[in-house]
């Protein structure tokens, strides 16, 4: 589950050039701008991420004197990522004594989420992806969210010694399917969903015949994950006609862990489907930093070169590790 909301030590404090009244706060992979000594090296402080929901009376300055806006029954607003003074801004933070003043003991890492209210954004569903619910997203199903790299800058030293696949990371929606003791099922984001006329994930389920072909190789107690892309899915980023559906995980149910990248592609090879652009199949980051993999994020799309991509996914050749690296350009080009 994503934590919106957490208590952070400040790891660094760095001037901004040209600014008297505002400096940049590291925390972690993330870089915050604040106000000029309103935290210090060694503060615990709430660090809460871009995508958060905040409510008007935690921030009401995030409304820029306007009405707030409204999700989920609450006023507020979404943090997005910004540039000041040249400076991307990712995220916000909040001393302690502000946003906890009715929280006892804290420490580093522990969520807050809940205790100030704050709800991860998620833009409306489309009618043609929200379809019928059949029932909650099934347990033996892998959620999707792959952690973000500036989360990951205190394990940076054991992460960057693995070798990765890297894939491009696409702009879309979630989708699952897959056999479990016998039943095909396909889901959300979020949610196990009913075939229905008109629906979105069905279609490209019934589309690439995907029931037929996992029963034919005997495939039962595997999933197959990917992104929805397309018209009425995320604005149709890569502007392509239809929808299509493009896979980057399968994950086996009775060994209770994903395949290898090697082996998924071959496997979407063998039942005909669509695999996410493949940028290595074996990359070392020995000699990278959260900084240079960030940097390495940016870059134009393999499905449509006058887009930008949205960012990269690295998953470990030899083991389970997976995170993202989402490009800020891309960030700062669609104000999300």
């Amino acid at each position: 589950m994503r934590k919106m909301a957490t208590i952070r030590n400040i790891d660094n404090i760095c001037p901004i050039v040209g600014a008297d009244a505002i400096e940049a706060a590291v925390v972690g992979g993330w870089t915050v701008v604040v106000k000029k000594d309103e935290f210090k090296v060694g503060d615990l402080a709430v660090y809460i991420e871009i995508d958060s929901w905040v409510p008007h009376e935690l921030a009401s300055f995030l409304s820029k004197d306007k009405e707030p806006r409204e999700y989920n029954g609450v006023k507020g607003e979404r943090l997005r990522t910004v540039k000041l003074r040249g400076t991307t801004s990712q995220g916000l933070l909040l001393t302690r004594y502000a946003a906890l003043d009715k929280v006892g003991e804290i420490f580093e890492g522990m969520d807050v989420s809940e205790l100030l209210g704050i709800q991860k954004y998620e833009p409306a569903v489309p009618a043609q992806l929200a379809g019928m619910v059949a029932g909650p997203f099934p347990s033996v199903f892998p959620k999707t969210d792959e952690e973000r790299i500036q989360n990951l800058a205190n394990e940076w030293h054991e992460i960057s010694t693995a070798a990765y696949e890297v894939t491009e990371k696409l702009e879309g929606s979630s989708m699952s399917v897959g056999l479990v003791a016998g039943e095909f099922i396909v889901c959300s984001r979020n949610l196990n969903l009913a075939e229905s006329e008109g629906n979105s994930f069905w279609a490209q389920a019934r589309r690439y015949d995907v029931e037929a072909k996992l029963r034919n190789q005997s495939m039962d107690n595997f999933i197959i994950q990917g992104e929805l892309i397309g018209e009425g899915v995320q604005g149709n980023h890569y502007g392509i006609k239809g929808q299509d559906f493009y896979v980057f995980a399968i994950y086996d149910v009775t060994a209770a862990q994903y395949v290898s990248p090697l082996q998924r592609q071959q496997i979407c090879k063998d039942l005909g489907l669509n695999h996410v652009p493949v940028i290595s199949n074996a990359l070392t980051i020995t000699n990278h930093t959260v900084a240079t993999i960030l940097e390495m994020a940016d870059g134009r799309s393999q499905l449509n070169p006058n887009k930008l991509r949205e960012g990269l996914v690295f998953k470990e050749v030899g083991g389970q590790a997976h995170w993202k690296a989402v490009s800020n350009q891309y960030l700062l080009k669609t104000d999300k």
